[in-house]
C-alpha cells in the first residue's frame, strides 16, 4: 500500500550492522505482507464493498491500537495521536480515501493495475513537492517522473478504448494520488508519525463505510479472509515497516518496497489466475523500472554530500 504514507525524507542510517540488517528483513517482510493484499480479497465473496471496507478497518484499527498501546504504553498511545495535529488528519484522511478506494477499486480492475499504479508514489510525490512547493527537483528525478508518467498513461489507456473500465483506472490513480499528498505531508511536517496517522485513518473509514453498509452479516470464512485482509496485510504490514524502516536509509527502504506492487500481481496470478492485460504489464514494467533505476541512482547520491534542496525518493508506505 503503500509506498508513500511514511516518509522523513533521505536520512541515512545510524544504526549498527545488525540492527540494519534486522530493518532490511523487517521492511522486507512489510512489503510482502502488503502484497498479500489483492489475493486476500479475491478470496471474499461478500457482495458489498462497503461491508468489506467496514470490517477490514475494524480489525485493522484493532491491531494497530493494541500495537501502539504494547509499543507506547496507553499514555503514549494517546500522546502520539494528540500530538500528530493537523497534518496527522490530514495523512489519516488520505489513508482513509486510498485504503477505501483500493476495495473498491477491486471489482472495478486487476489488483495488477492497481499495484503498478502505486509504484510510481514517490515519484509523483516529488512531482507534487515541486507544484506546491518548489521543491527542488534533480535532472534524474525528472526523467524518472516523466517515466512514470508514461508508465501510468499506457495503463490508463485502455480505459480510454473501453477495454477496461474508467472507474478502476480511475480509483487506481485516486490512491496514487492520496499516498503522493500523504507523502509530501510527512516530508514537510516531521512530527508526523505514520502509525497513529494510518490507525486514525483506519477508524475513520470504518466510521464511513458503516454508514454505508447495507449488512454486517458475514459468513465465518469471511470474516477469517476479512480479519486477515485488515490484520495480516495492513496491520502487521504497518507494524514491520514501522519498526523496520527507522533502522536503514530511506533509499533502502523504498528499494525493498518495491517487492510490493511486483509480488502482489504475481500472487494473484498464480493462485487465482487473474492475467493483467499487456498494456498493463508494459506500463507497470516501466513505472517499476523508473522507480528502481531512480533508487539505485538515490543510493550512489547518498554516498556523496548531500545538495540542499534536492527532493529524493521518499521511504515506502
Amino acid at each position: 500500500m503503500t509506498d508513500a504514507a511514511s516518509s522523513s525524507g533521505l536520512v541515512a542510517s545510524t544504526s549498527s550492522p545488525r540492527e540494519e540488517r534486522v530493518g532490511m528483513l523487517l521492511v522486507f517482510l512489510s512489503a510482502l505482507m502488503w502484497s498479500f493484499g489483492g489475493t486476500i480479497a479475491r478470496f471474499i465473496s461478500v457482495g458489498d464493498s462497503w461491508t468489506v471496507i467496514f470490517w477490514r478497518s475494524v480489525w485493522a484499527a484493532a491491531f494497530l491500537l493494541s500495537f501502539m498501546a504494547w509499543r507506547d504504553g496507553w499514555r503514549g498511545m494517546l500522546r502520539s495521536f494528540r500530538d500528530m495535529g493537523l497534518p496527522g488528519l490530514a495523512v489519516g484522511l488520505c489513508f482513509t480515501i486510498a485504503s477505501t478506494a483500493f476495495v473498491v477499486a477491486l471489482a472495478y480492475t486487476t489488483v495488477a493495475n492497481i499495484l503498478l499504479m502505486q509504484a510510481g508514489v514517490p515519484l509523483l510525490a516529488a512531482l507534487l513537492a515541486w507544484a506546491l512547493f518548489r521543491e527542488r527537483v534533480g535532472a534524474v528525478t525528472w526523467v524518472a517522473i516523466a517515466a512514470v508518467i508514461a508508465g501510468v498513461a499506457i495503463m490508463v489507456s485502455e480505459s480510454l478504448d473501453g477495454a477496461v473500465s474508467p472507474i478502476g483506472d480511475g480509483l487506481a490513480l485516486l490512491i496514487a494520488l492520496m499516498f503522493s499528498i500523504a507523502t509530501v505531508i510527512t516530508r514537510r511536517f516531521a512530527s508526523v508519525r505514520m502509525t497513529p496517522a494510518t490507525c486514525l485513518g483506519t477508524i475513520l473509514a470504518a466510521g464511513f463505510a458503516a454508514s454505508q453498509a447495507s449488512t454486517f452479516a458475514v459468513s465465518a470464512g469471511d470474516m477469517g479472509f476479512l480479519f486477515a485482509f485488515g490484520v495480516v496485510n495492513l496491520g502487521i504490514g504497518l507494524a514491520f515497516f514501522a519498526t523496520g524502516a527507522r533502522l536503514i536509509p530511506a533509499a533502502l527502504a523504498a528499494l525493498l518496497g518495491t517487492f510490493e506492487p511486483i509480488l502482489g500481481p504475481i500472487w494473484v496470478w498464480l493462485i487465482h489466475s487473474e492475467v493483467p492485460s499487456g498494456r498493463t504489464i508494459i506500463g507497470g514494467a516501466v513505472v517499476v523500472t523508473a522507480l528502481l533505476v531512480h533508487i539505485g541512482l538515490e543510493f550512489k547520491r547518498q554516498a556523496r554530500p548531500r545538495r540542499a534542496g534536492v527532493t529524493g525518493v521518499p521511504s515506502p508506505n
